[in-house]
């Protein structure tokens, strides 16, 4: 028998790879195929290149070269440079901006009441810290009374009495568990729980977690019992302050408020669906500065004479409200948007309303509605400026008010960059933030 033939195996040999084609990749090739890829896009480029030049030579120009940054009065700015940016005026009125006509002397008091949010918001940014559920309803729930105290003041009588020992008590838990989880690796509960073992029940590490509680809270309230400041009415609360509390409450509870309407709207029962639907259609359908104008002269007339609301309350209530119609509309847009075999399989399993609500619908709804959610939460903190129509004296009622000054009669144009700084700067974070979490809850389109 014949021996078969045997092809020789084909040896291959890798061959080094060599670099791309100069030009084709990096910097240069992007801004060849993007900026000058044909005669008209050269054209296009080259203008707005000029134009660009133009702008920001002229702006440098009133903004630096020109600007006066040290004088005490409009006069002396316009005497060292008449074409100039009057900087002095804005640092001479930047108190007003920020905290309106709030005493000079209290001041500290809003400062240190937005150190401690920040500093109780921040474990909710740390991969260690446990319990961050806890945490954002302890900012939400009890923030408020500590943040109300410290900018009111006066006698902490009847429910402050109880709930700003409560508050402060609530604030340092988050901070002292924070710290536990961060340089012990275990939660407060779970280091207080320690010298009793791992052997005992739930119902009795409920009784001493809740004795830990009633301690702790009986010692905040000794601590704080001698506590007292003075008295800040809110007519002296404006600035970029009075803003941020105005929008950061509307913020807030437009969340919340707008998932009870959404669902409310896409309920099943007629009464809750109808009463749901005329709310929400009637909102919508009128300018926030109607609401504003009828909280300030109407809600007043449906009151008893004995009681009088603050009138930075009704701005408050009006901004809720209409803040909660525009969200529940984005969150039924979330609701609609989910397949119908989300629900069945949620049925399938066995879950009822609230649990698929809870679980499965809304989790899916709020990630897919995040650049909605946060677009109007945008649009809210810019809609605040229109408390300054009913007599608030807000952000821009400040800016308006500081070229009223005697000393700086005219000066608009720097106070006015300021606050549009102060806006760009607020609105900017609020987006960058809403694309972290896009990125980091896969919604949206990544690009």
């Amino acid at each position: 028998m014949p021996t078969e033939a045997r092809t020789p195996a084909l040896v291959f040999q890798a061959k080094p790879s060599l670099p791309p084609p100069p030009f084709t990749v990096g910097p240069v090739a992007w801004v060849r195929a993007n900026l000058f890829s044909g005669p008209v896009n050269t054209l296009l480029t080259l203008a707005s290149a000029w134009g660009l030049y133009l702008t920001l030579a002229a702006f440098l120009e009133w903004a630096w070269f020109d600007a006066v940054f040290e004088a005490n009065s409009r006069r002396e700015c316009l005497d060292k440079s008449p074409t100039g940016a009057c900087w002095a005026g804005v640092r001479a009125n930047w108190g007003r901006l920020i905290y309106g006509p709030y005493p000079l002397a209290e001041r500290w008091r809003i400062d240190f009441a937005f150190l401690a949010l920040v500093a109780w918001m921040a474990p909710l940014w740390i991969r260690a810290v446990t319990g961050k559920i806890a945490i954002a309803a302890s900012v939400v729930c009890a923030y408020p009374f500590f943040a109300g105290y410290m900018f009111l003041g006066g006698s902490r009588e009847e429910t402050m009495t109880v709930l700003f020992p409560a508050a402060v008590l609530a604030g340092v838990g988050v901070l002292v568990h924070s710290a536990c989880c961060i340089l012990a690796g275990r939660s407060l509960p779970d280091l207080l729980l320690q010298p009793f073992g791992d052997g005992i029940s739930d119902k009795s590490r409920t009784r001493i977690l809740a004795g830990f509680a009633a301690a702790s809270y009986a010692l905040a309230f000794v601590a704080t019992s001698g506590f007292a400041l003075p008295e800040v009415k809110t007519d002296r609360w404006g600035g970029l302050f009075l803003t941020l509390v105005i929008s950061g409450i509307g913020i807030t509870s437009a969340l919340p408020s707008g998932i009870l309407l959404a669902l409310g709207r896409r309920s099943t029962m007629p009464l809750i669906r109808l009463l749901c639907v005329c709310y929400i259609e009637l909102i919508r359908s009128v300018p926030l500065i109607t609401i504003l104008f009828m909280a300030k002269t109407m809600f007043p007339l449906f009151m008893p004479q004995h009681i009088v609301v603050d009138e930075l309350v009704r701005a408050i209530v009006a901004v809720c409200l209409f803040a909660a119609a525009y969200m529940a509309e984005i969150v039924r847009g979330g609701l609609q948007a989910l397949p119908k075999g989300q629900y069945e399989a949620a049925a399938a399993v066995g879950l009822n309303y609230w649990q698929t609500t809870l679980f499965i619908v809304m989790p899916q709804a709020l990630k897919a509605m995040i650049p909605n959610i946060v677009s109007n939460f945008i649009g809210l903190f810019k809609d605040t400026t229109l408390v300054a129509i009913i007599g608030l004296k807000d952000l821009m009622l400040q800016v308006d008010s500081a070229g009223k000054d005697r000393d700086w009669l005219g000066l608009f144009r720097e106070p006015y960059f300021a606050a549009t700084a102060i806006y760009f700067f607020f609105c900017y974070c609020m987006s960058k933030y809403s694309l972290h979490l896009e990125r980091k809850l896969s919604a949206g389109n990544r690009r």
